[in-house]
Parts: C-alpha cells; structure tokens; sequence
C-alpha cells in the first residue's frame, strides 16, 4: 500500500456505521451463513465473507437504482 493512502474501511456518511453493520447480518442470514451471531466472524472462510459483501453491494446498488428511478416518475 502507498504511504498516506489508508482509507480503511469506514463509512463515507457519518452515523451509518449501526446501520451498515445491521445490514451486513441481515445480508449474512439471507445467504445462509451460520456462527456468525456472536460477532465473531475469525472461523468464516474469507470467500464467504466476500459472498456478504458482494451481496451487500448488490442490495444497495439496487436501492439506488430503485430511489433513482422513483425520482424520474
């Protein structure tokens, strides 16, 4: 990684962060993922911890297009 260029992983819009971390369990039952109701998530294969994250971006991509499309009617 270049020097100064650490974004991390936070939320752009301040006080979505609950929000955000509701929505990535919801997603995570949805697939099917099970132990993850503890918040430990160090026992989940990364590739299906990906598999939230994907599905998570899909959802919201969806609500955008969906928000988006209410405003041009």
């Amino acid at each position: 990684m270049a020097q100064g260029s650490n974004t991390g992983n936070r939320a752009l819009v301040r006080g979505a962060e609950r929000a955000l971390d509701q929505f990535k369990y919801e997603v995570a039952r949805e697939i099917g993922l099970q132990g993850i109701e503890d918040g430990y998530w160090g026992e989940i294969p990364s590739r299906q911890c990906g598999a939230v994250g994907g599905h998570m971006v899909r959802k919201m991509i969806e609500m955008a297009e969906q928000q988006m499309a209410g405003r041009t009617r």
